[in-house]
């Protein structure tokens, strides 16, 4: 998700990305862990997604 589409969606949205986001990011480390992935890269992408999200919605509370 990028950065601008970030900004664009309502904090309901957000929050539900969030728990998707780590929801996918568990599933990621869990099938890392079995099997090695083919692309490992996956793993610091939605890391640093969750990361977006999780900083936009502090932002907003503080605003």
């Amino acid at each position: 998700m990028k950065q601008s589409e970030i900004k664009e969606a309502s904090t309901a949205e957000l929050q539900e990305k969030l728990v998707d986001s780590r929801k996918a990011y568990s599933d990621l480390k869990m099938a890392h862990a079995i099997t090695p992935l083919e692309n490992p890269i996956q793993l610091r992408a939605q890391r640093r997604a969750i990361a977006r999200i999780a900083t936009e919605l502090t932002k907003r509370e503080v605003q």
